[in-house]
């Protein structure tokens, strides 16, 4: 499909038919802005493609993809019973895990999938696997529903940070193209947006894939909101020019000290906000929260192949054989953040104690 009139609503991540015969259908962001085209997932292994190779990314999109991938490789082996069922998804959730190492939902979800399983075992009989599947497909959906409901709760809290005629300036994508409906940091845009507060976004191209370009500009132009898109190298100029009053971003793993990992750039933003006296904000929900994890130093960064900055899109722009570095994301200091706004509230001053009040143990 191509063309805005057939993409008025969307799902970034959905399942499609029942249990045992369903599949997963998603997005495939690696052809938009210029194509819209879904996919759908059979095994487990395209769904591991789908994750790894970005046709669906974004922490909590690529947590609701997951648990939907792990109902797809819990049927592989058959349904003869529950035994088989669980044995399947324990090789599916370790395989599935293998895909990227920092959005920590991806971990998350199909750490609920092993524990939903593992439950069910007294309340399943052992001859019954289609009854362990229709228990996991119940789990997935919930992580999707729970998603749904935290990004519009984000946006609302988020939304009253915002001033009215505000210039925000955002960094990669972190809307209904991230999560499985409404986003994060976009959420406090278009929630902001719908309450008439005319605001003025930002998006920076976001190097080397240009999510911010493809994706977060593409979003924001359909559903109205006014948007201007700026190279990640002039992120500094806009702010010296008085064009930015505040920036949002999203998150793919925040350590319990509030350390933020999100995609490579958003720490420079970061500085740069505060030398010219910009709040930084975050958005994400509680299920981005590793706090098993003290600080930032701690973050597994996924490092990515040199062709996708030797050869971006397919057109070689750099000398054959070049040394490349591509970390995926950096870690932006606790201390360079005014706030965390998830859908139980702004976390702010953001620390240890603070983190733990809202979010919990």
């Amino acid at each position: 499909m191509s063309g805005t009139e057939e993409i008025e609503a969307f799902q970034t991540v959905a399942w499609v038919g029942d249990a045992a015969r369903g599949s997963l259908r998603l997005i495939d962001q690696t052809r938009l802005p210029t194509e819209f085209l879904e996919i759908d997932c059979h095994d487990a292994p395209t769904v591991w493609e789908a994750i790894k190779l970005l046709r669906v990314r974004g922490a909590p999109a690529i947590g609701v993809a997951a648990g939907y991938g792990a109902v797809i490789g819990a049927r592989s082996q058959g349904l003869a019973d529950a035994a088989t069922v669980r044995r399947a998804l324990g090789e599916a959730t370790a395989y599935l895990r293998t895909s990227r190492p920092t959005a920590v939902n991806l971990f998350w979800a199909l750490d609920r999938m092993d524990a939903t399983a593992a439950a069910a075992g007294a309340g399943v009989s052992s001859g019954n696997g289609s009854a362990l599947l229709d228990r996991l497909l119940t789990e997935a959906h919930a992580i999707a529903d729970e998603d749904r409901a935290m990004c519009r709760a984000i946006g609302r809290h988020g939304a009253e940070l915002v001033v009215p005629g505000e210039g925000i300036l955002t960094h990669c994508n972190a809307g209904g193209l991230a999560t499985s409906d409404y986003g994060t940091a976009l959420a406090v845009i278009f929630s902001a947006h719908e309450q008439g507060k005319h605001v003025r976004v930002y998006a920076d191209e976001t190097r080397p894939l240009l999510q911010g370009a493809r994706l977060t500009a593409w979003e924001l132009q359909r559903r109205g909101v006014p948007v201007t898109l700026i190279c990640d190298n002039m992120a500094a100029q806009v702010m010296k020019e008085g064009k930015v009053q505040k920036v949002v971003v999203g998150a793919d793993r925040i350590a319990a000290n509030g350390d933020t990992a999100n995609k490579i750039g958003t720490y420079g933003v970061a500085v740069l906000a505060r030398a010219h006296g910009i709040p930084f904000y975050v958005a994400a929900p509680s299920s981005t929260f590793d706090l098993a994890i003290p600080d930032g130093a701690a973050i597994p960064i996924e490092q990515r192949e040199s062709h996708e900055v030797t050869h971006g899109f397919g057109r070689q722009t750099a000398p054959s054989g070049v040394d490349v570095y591509n970390p995926a994301f950096d870690v932006t200091p606790a201390e360079l953040i005014a706030g965390i706004i998830t859908e139980k509230g702004v976390i702010r001053p953001v620390n240890h104690e603070t983190i733990r009040e809202v979010i919990g143990n």
